[in-house]
């Protein structure tokens, strides 16, 4: 697109390990094709509020391990409104910024369209949230880390029930979404996953943790998203501790899995995020959010992305109850 010359990244809604290296990957490709790029600290909030800084390659020397992110983030309710939105667009003016590349979750599509459709401005998305849950992309910046960070923990909290042959209830993030809970109860071999994509029967988990306490097993781990139906974590461990009178001990991983250096995996998945999103700025797309889709790069509308759910994998829930006997 040969109006383009200048372009605006922002990261917006929960942080994600991730976030760094693709901010890295935006700006050296920006870079690398001739653009000049403009970063807006704060999300929606500095993009009202012109808390604005040009960048260049040193800007994102030495970030790629850093988890978080160097633009930070910030909630921005004003950004809902029409004043909100003629604030951001008189930045954008003052700025000279031609197009946005908005790195977030459903929420910063939300904000990226609706500034879009007001203004009219080219804007690309980059999915990055630790939960997984966008629409049009197998994967997001943010989840395997995530992913890994609770797995570490759970193979320790596996160490201690063993040892005192106890049940332990691990509470991962996951509101509406159990991608992280499913793939972390599999990886670490839980007994049971409870998410909030699929009912939960706590008389058939009570059944199944007392038939392996009578085959000799001692101990147990349950994972359990925090949108459960059940109540999370809390309401899970007080149910199986009083059904089954095992000794139950409740851990809850929390923000932690927010954190941390950014995987391999991760890292070039932002890399290729960052690139391939500059491209199809150049390309002429607008209002896309880029990902990756059955092994090829995808290009799901904005609108598409914030409306429609992404479905658990049936298999993976077979597959973790095969394994967990």
């Amino acid at each position: 697109m040969a109006s383009i010359k200048k372009i605006g990244v922002l990261t917006s809604g929960g942080d994600a390990s991730g976030m760094n290296p693709t901010i890295r990957s935006v700006v050296r490709s920006a870079l690398y094709h001739g653009l000049e790029v403009v970063a807006i600290k704060r999300g929606y909030e500095g993009l009202m509020h012109d808390d604005m800084t040009p960048m260049h390659a040193g800007s994102v020397g030495g970030i790629i391990s850093l988890g978080g992110t160097i633009l930070y983030s910030a909630r921005a309710p004003e950004f809902m409104t029409e004043e909100g939105l003629k604030k951001a667009n008189d930045n954008m003016k003052k700025h000279n910024i031609d197009a946005l590349i908005v790195i977030g979750g459903d929420g910063t599509y939300r904000g990226a369209l609706d500034f879009s459709n007001h203004f009219d401005y080219p804007v690309i998305g980059i999915p990055a949230t630790i939960d997984n849950d966008i629409y049009g992309t197998d994967y997001t910046i943010g989840y395997d880390t995530a992913v890994n960070v609770a797995m570490e923990a759970i193979d320790k909290l596996r160490d201690t029930a063993t040892s005192h042959g106890r049940c332990f209830i691990a509470e991962v993030m996951g509101r509406h979404a159990g991608y992280i809970a499913l793939e972390v109860g599999i990886a670490s071999g839980a007994e049971e996953i409870l998410i909030p994509e699929t009912p939960t029967d706590i008389e058939n988990i009570i059944e199944i943790l007392k038939t392996g306490r009578e085959r000799g097993k001692r101990s147990s781990i349950i994972v359990v998203a925090e949108g459960d139906e059940i109540g999370g974590g809390v309401e899970a461990c007080k149910l199986i501790e009083g059904k089954t009178g095992f000794e139950t001990r409740l851990t809850i991983l929390g923000h932690m899995q927010r954190g941390g250096s950014p995987t391999a995996r991760e890292r070039l998945w932002a890399a290729r995020f960052g690139f391939i999103a500059i491209r199809a700025l150049l390309d002429g797309k607008k209002n896309v959010a880029i990902g990756t889709w059955k092994g090829e790069y995808s290009y799901t509308p904005l609108a598409d992305a914030i409306k429609k759910d992404p479905k658990i994998d049936e298999i993976d829930l077979e597959i973790q109850k095969a394994l967990s006997i």
